[in-house]
């Protein structure tokens, strides 16, 4: 899985989104987004139907710190395939899959909250 440097060294809440992309810490970027304990990252994929475990190897990577991730698939929840699930499972990572904006907005209240979250975040127009 390709992933760009991180834009930012932790995770912070996400300001806004929408425009195929994201507004964070003063900043934007264009492009799906995965936040992880290490920071906030560009996040190169498709659309849910294109989500397979090593789009995630990132987020097994940093698996001990992470409770669970919050997916969001767009501009409509679509289920992720048994297989990614068990990938997760299999990690002891709990996977919460919502579109897009309610993903944000989770995260963002789960973040002050200082819980264990991470979160792949799909991009909308």
């Amino acid at each position: 899985m390709p992933r760009q440097a991180a834009h930012f060294p932790s995770p912070v809440p996400i300001d806004a989104y929408g425009n195929g992309g994201f507004r964070f810490a003063d900043m934007s970027h264009k492009g799906s987004l995965l936040i992880l304990p290490s920071g906030m990252h560009g996040w190169e994929i498709g659309g849910g139907s294109r989500l397979l475990p090593k789009s995630f190897q990132a987020v097994f990577d940093e698996a001990e710190d992470i409770e669970f991730l919050l997916l969001g698939t767009g501009l409509k929840q679509e289920f992720p395939s048994a297989n990614l699930r068990g990938a997760f499972e299999k990690r002891g990572v709990g996977l919460e899959v919502m579109d897009t904006g309610a993903a944000c907005r989770t995260f963002n209240v789960l973040l002050a909250e200082a819980r264990a979250v991470a979160a792949a975040l799909i991009a909308v127009d």
